[in-house]
């Protein structure tokens, strides 16, 4: 858990700034430079995939640190995180996770990572990231998919499949990225800004201490806008309401509050809960039913001029179309660990843009995904702000050797090659489940 003084979010010690590790930009050039001089030496052949390993990483967090919601006590925080190393010595990271936070081990997971998918990309160039993608997707039809240019999906067209495909893309655009010394965004068309804004991500507590504890984030990174849960942690959308109340005294009018229910409410709580709070300016209100019902979501959203935001349960460009179809949502939030990787949110990124709505990644995550998010973002018309975690996540704030500090309300878009993260692997160690 970071550290607070005023107006910055401190990284914890052992997590240098993002410009300050040592010899990280240096290092990582000089890797990409390596890596490069053998590709020449190597004329027109294929750069090749060495090894592919999933790792199941499950962090204990304090019991000061932990927080409880719908989902019960954070006990932990966990994911998969995956290393993809090429033949010529580069080495890309991603991460995919099956549940949210620390309610999963994500064995499944990587055992479907390791065991199915790992075999079929040894050998193959890490460089050809669509073909690797569609051929994953469409699994033994693939050739058809190619040549017919559309899908042939197999049976786990959702689920862990998707997940475990959203990690391995990830880290092939990450070894990309180092093959030629830029950064993802690069890659993408070009970074919009040198920085974004961020929101603060956290708001548990109950109505009597949500300003309190709201305001502290602003105080931490100088939020221009934050975020905090409601739903069925408040039994009742009153509850839910006196909260959010009781949060935009505390902030005042100018600061953005966001509230999320995490999928919890009925449509008639939903909409009950939105005529509430309709006074109280939210910049949006997130997952306000199940993602299962989404003419659900299209109700809530005509019946209120609060903005709904949606998509961090959601798996590939397909799930996102139909959200745009029904006019269910006004933002769209995949996760990079879960949507399909990056090569799936550009795809969702651009359906965003076509019919006018935006997009911010659901980046409550490790280092790899979020950084996966922020270079998405930053590259598409659509994307405007990004989330960063105030609860306990040491998957974001320990587990790479670089940082994504927070000053002044906003994150710097980083120059590192590929993602710009370098988990380590004492880290790793420490946490992997045998």
């Amino acid at each position: 858990m970071p550290n607070f003084s005023p107006g910055k979010l401190i990284i914890p010690p052992g997590a240098p700034h993002l410009f300050e590790e040592p010899g990280g930009r240096e290092a990582a050039n000089r890797e990409s430079a390596l890596c490069l001089s053998r590709i020449d030496r190597q004329g027109d052949k294929p750069v090749k995939i060495k090894s592919v390993n999933a790792r199941s990483v499950h962090v204990p967090i304090a019991p000061e640190k932990q927080h409880s919601s719908d989902f019960g006590r954070a006990h932990s925080f966990a994911a998969t995180i995956v290393r993809i190393d090429t033949e010529c010595g580069l080495t890309g990271w991603g991460e995919s996770k099956s549940q949210v936070g620390g309610v999963a081990q994500n064995r499944a997971l990587t055992a479907l990572i390791n065991e199915e998918m790992a075999p079929f990309l040894v050998g193959e160039d890490p460089r050809d990231i669509t073909r690797l993608w569609e051929s994953l997707y469409n699994g033994s039809r693939a050739h058809h998919a190619l040549r017919e240019g559309r899908v042939f999906p197999v049976l786990g067209r959702r689920g862990i499949t998707i997940s475990a495909i959203s990690g391995i893309d990830c880290a092939l655009w990450d070894i990309l990225g180092k093959s030629l010394g830029v950064p993802v965004w690069r890659l993408l068309g070009g970074r919009k800004a040198q920085r974004m804004p961020a929101y603060a991500s956290g708001g548990w507590a109950g109505a009597e201490r949500i300003g309190e504890e709201l305001l502290s984030y602003v105080e931490a990174g100088g939020f221009g806008a934050v975020k905090m849960r409601v739903g069925i942690m408040d039994g009742e959308p009153r509850r839910s309401a006196a909260r959010v109340a009781a949060a935009r005294k505390a902030l005042g009018a100018e600061r953005k509050l966001m509230c999320d229910a995490h999928g919890t409410w009925s449509v008639a709580e939903a909409k009950r809960f939105c005529r509430l709070v309709e006074e109280y300016d939210l910049a949006w209100f997130e997952e306000p039913v199940t993602a299962d019902d989404k003419r659900g979501y299209a109700e809530v959203r005509a019946s209120t001029s609060i903005p709904i935001a949606a998509g961090e349960s959601e798996f590939t460009r397909h799930d996102f179309r139909d959200l745009a179809l029904l006019s269910a949502a006004d933002i769209f939030q995949p996760d990079l660990a879960i949507c399909g990787g990056i090569t799936e949110a550009m795809r969702i990124s651009a359906l965003a843009s076509a019919f006018n709505l935006r997009l911010a990644p659901h980046l409550w995550a490790g280092a790899p995904a979020f950084a996966a998010g922020l270079h998405v973002a930053a590259a598409s018309p659509a994307g405007f702000i990004l989330e960063y975690s105030l609860g306990a996540n040491p998957l974001l704030h320990e587990l790479a050797e670089e940082s994504f500090p927070v000053e002044g309300g906003e994150i710097e878009i980083p120059e590192r090659p590929g993602l710009g993260v370098t988990p380590r692997e004492e880290f790793l160690a420490r946490y992997s489940l045998p």
